[in-house]
């Protein structure tokens, strides 16, 4: 019997056999390779000149594909899931190997029932993108789709997109969305659904779950809280970040504790009761951006130069992510930033310095060359900003104006719980 794609096959070589799913041959692999899908959902290539036979062991039965109506059952609070992508939505593309954007919102809800009687789903697939392809026209359009929501009879909203830049949309909701009265819970996966091992349906059970019942009007993340399917956290979307490539658990909270643990039983422990509580006040959305914004980290024998780029390209902002308190090379001429960011400011360009430590603050005066940049160049110094998040709280007050005495009173007002008053040691050994 002739093997087809889709059929389940046993690959004999004389080491040993694998079984799996045969699969089209991905355009960027070697020709001379047969690649399988094995039952813990890894993909494997043999190099057909070890095989010495191939057995079919079922042949692929196509299912018809049924999209059951979700049905309204009284008494439960209604939940929209808005999907923007990512792997949380994805499915494997065997043109390159990799995964894409595909599964609308409704697929959700077919592959976990559950979430049925939890709350009235409204699904809907807004976008599918990649999150790291994402850019601050998509925050805008988001904001406004979550508002719409929000101004509705619902009990909060879910929304999906990808992990790799979930904590800039998450920031960008925090400033973007204004009188906030619902929790607007993002969710997502750092493994997709074709695979056993994936976190997709545990972290939107407890999405929905923390959308219907968690108290606080806030942005946040509802992610694993540890590798293994324990429970989730929340964290505030302005406090949050990935810190991981691939673990479950990748997003930690980042100089504050988290505000509550999620359980796939719909319980939810509050761990930090700093947050605003759900209130009737009617949301609005204010997603003025300056896309002159910029981000740049230093590091060791960074050529000054670099930083004519952000002038020459009329950038209003840029944010330094320098190193510790708030670092940058100032001593040896060759490699000093600081005649350049002189002229940055000279220019008009507001100047924001955050570290890279990611943990901790910066600070203006402990050290002469942290003097340097706060005394005499008036740089502003983000407390314990992230530096994504400052970047984008930057190009939100540009959005409204380039005054940098406005922009430095802006920048330092705690708008969306983006600054900790006291950085804690708790929430560095969470």
């Amino acid at each position: 019997m002739i093997p087809e794609f889709g059929d389940t096959i046993k690959v004999h070589t004389k080491e040993q056999v694998y079984e799996g799913i045969l699969l089209p041959r991905p355009e960027i692999f070697d020709e001379n390779y047969t690649v399988i899908k094995l039952d813990n959902g890894y993909n494997i290539g043999v190099e057909n000149k070890r095989i010495e036979k191939i057995e079919v062991v079922s042949k692929y039965q196509k299912k018809k594909e049924e999209r059951h109506k979700i049905e309204h059952k009284k008494g439960l609070p209604n939940v929209p899931v808005l999907s923007f992508g990512g792997t949380i939505s994805s499915r494997v593309d065997y043109k390159t190997g990799g995964v894409y954007a595909d599964y609308t919102a409704e697929d959700f809800v077919e592959m976990l029932p559950e979430l049925t009687n939890v709350a009235n789903l409204k699904a809907e697939k807004v976008m599918s993108i990649m999150s790291e392809d994402m850019a601050p026209e998509d925050w805008q359009a988001m904001a406004r789709r979550i508002a719409k929501e929000l101004n509705e009879d619902n009990a909060g909203v879910v929304v999906t997109q990808g992990t790799d830049t979930l904590h800039f949309s998450t920031a960008a909701m925090s400033f973007f969305l204004k009188n906030l009265n619902k929790p607007v819970v993002f969710t997502a996966a750092q493994r997709s659904i074709d695979r056993g091992s994936s976190d997709a349906l545990s972290n939107l059970l407890c999405a929905v779950h923390a959308a219907s019942k968690f108290d606080g009007a806030a942005v946040v993340t509802c992610m694993h809280g540890t590798s293994d399917d324990n429970y989730c956290i929340l964290n505030r979307g302005t406090k949050v970040r990935k810190m991981h490539t691939s673990r479950r658990d990748a997003f930690r909270p980042i100089n504050e504790l988290p505000l509550a643990k999620v359980f796939e039983d719909g319980k939810i422990e509050v761990l930090n009761k700093n947050y605003n509580k759900r209130n009737n006040e009617k949301v609005h959305v204010d997603d003025k951006f300056e896309h002159k914004t910029g981000l740049v980290y230093v590091y060791p024998g960074m050529d000054p130069e670099i930083l004519d780029y952000y002038p020459e390209k009329k950038y209003r902002g840029i944010v330094i992510a320098a190193t510790a308190l708030g670092h940058v090379a100032t001593i040896n001429p060759k490699y000093s930033l600081i005649k350049k960011l002189k002229e940055l400011i000279d220019n008009n360009v507001a100047v924001v310095i955050s570290t890279q430590t990611i943990y901790g603050r910066v600070h203006p005066y402990v050290y002469t060359n942290l003097r340097k940049l706060s005394v005499e160049l008036n740089c502003i110094f983000a407390e314990d900003m992230l530096p994504e998040t400052a970047y984008v709280k930057l190009g939100w007050v540009l959005g409204h104006t380039h005054k940098i005495d406005e922009v430095r009173e802006m920048m330092l007002t705690n708008s969306a719980g983006e600054m900790s008053e006291r950085s804690s040691e708790k929430a560095f050994l969470y």
